[in-house]
């Protein structure tokens, strides 16, 4: 009962950063991946709720929902959050993960804004796979409300176990965008 409590609960979360904030629907390509993603409240204080479908050929797949916080400090907005992930790697057992981080926003000059975020989740709580991470910064430029172009930088690595490889399912440079709506 207690879980079905708590399930309840962290629905209501999510529904209402849904229906409280903006939404937006983001692309990212880079040279041997693609990062595919959505997300509710990410620029408004409050909660946020993201999701992403990240796809490599000869690495695999990552698929992701998270829930965090905004707090504004100052010019910055921070983030503090978690995600619960689903790993394919093309070598090794598919997995999941419960990872943990955040980001940061800074406005600068007008249209521009620098971002990055970092999470983290260690191989106590994943399952079928090592340690897993993933990192990114950019620019992004809003020249008009509903339109975001950005480059940046993604990482997104799931360590193997039990003598699988490593699958690097993003590491490198990439330009994106986004709807906002």
């Amino acid at each position: 009962m207690n879980k079905i409590l708590a399930a309840g609960a962290v629905a209501s979360l999510m529904f209402a950063a849904a229906s409280a904030s903006a939404a937006s629907v983001t692309g990212e390509v880079g040279e041997h991946y693609t990062n595919l993603g959505f997300g509710f409240g990410t620029t408004t204080p409050g909660l946020a709720l993201t999701g992403n479908w990240a796809h490599n050929d000869d690495n695999g797949d990552v698929a992701g929902l998270g829930l965090g916080y905004n707090i504004p400090f100052g010019p910055f907005m921070a983030t503090a959050g978690g995600k619960g992930l689903y790993m394919g790697p093309k070598d090794g057992d598919e997995g999941y993960a419960v990872a943990v981080g955040g980001g940061l926003q800074l406005p600068v000059a007008g249209l521009f804004s620098l971002y990055g975020d970092y999470y983290y989740s260690p191989e106590s709580l994943s399952s079928s796979i090592g340690n897993y991470t993933e990192a990114g910064a950019g620019v992004r430029l809003t020249a008009i409300p509903v339109v975001t172009v950005s480059v940046g930088y993604r990482y997104m690595a799931i360590d193997g176990k039990d003598g699988d490889r490593d699958n690097i399912v993003a590491d490198g440079p990439y330009i994106g965008g986004a709807f906002n709506f």
